[in-house]
């Protein structure tokens, strides 16, 4: 993934997302972008803290040859300082500043075609700049080299929930919650897709489950109310 340790909500998979926090009107538009990445970057998602610069890196990862001769495409020191790049990258994002931190991710990427925080964390920054469709190339590679991870499905839920292909985030999300049963943001995203797929049964169970895992968790709870849970 493209950044640093970074923690990231699912709740809002939609357009709406951030429609909840409080960031000033006298915010330029861009201000406001970052505002909004810093928070993804700054939540617990699935209920722990979302560290970039350990997640991809164990037996999920393909395993890299050592460079020995001159024609081994990724070497190991290749993949040490790409490592280092998606750290940058994640410190960036971080503070706002996102296209630095694309840049870095970039490099990593350059490197590293394998580095997991690098491909989800540009895949995160894609996605709050609303191009959805390079944030969801970004989690798809992501989750192909760590398929047991919740955080890439549920990144590509939000950005197909934002291009409103529900039924394409349902079925994200149901793996998502397989993977994690006390993934809080991913049963809330669930309860979104199946609302909007008009399944209310389905959708007032995984808003349920979100509230029992997450009490102020305010989209669930109004979700659960139209859903007539």
């Amino acid at each position: 993934m493209h950044f640093a340790p970074r923690r990231v909500t699912y709740d809002a998979m939609d357009a709406r997302a951030f429609r909840h926090m409080a960031i000033p009107a006298s915010f330029s538009r861009a201000a406001r972008r970052s505002v909004a990445l810093v928070a993804l970057l700054a939540i617990p998602l699935g209920g722990c803290s979302f560290d970039l610069g350990s997640w991809g890196a164990d037996n999920a990862k393909p395993q890299q040859p050592v460079a020995q001769t001159p024609t081994d495409n990724i070497s190991a020191r290749s993949v040490t300082d790409s490592q280092g790049y998606a750290t940058r990258g994640q410190v960036l994002a971080k503070s706002g500043k996102n296209e630095e931190a694309l840049a870095e991710f970039d490099r990593a990427l350059a490197l590293d075609p394998y580095n997991v925080q690098a491909l989800y964390g540009r895949g995160l920054i894609y996605q709050a700049e609303k191009q959805y469709q390079q944030a969801i190339e970004d989690f798809t590679a992501a989750n192909g080299l760590s398929p047991q991870k919740v955080e890439p499905l549920l990144g590509r839920a939000t950005s197909y929930l934002a291009i409103d292909k529900a039924k394409e985030a349902a079925v994200d999300l149901d793996e998502a919650v397989q993977a994690d049963p006390n993934s809080a943001p991913a049963w809330s995203a669930r309860g979104q897709a199946y609302e909007r797929l008009g399944d209310k049964v389905n959708a007032a169970t995984s808003y349920g489950r979100a509230i029992a895992l997450r009490p102020k968790d305010e989209t669930a709870r109004s979700g659960l109310a139209r859903t007539g849970g």
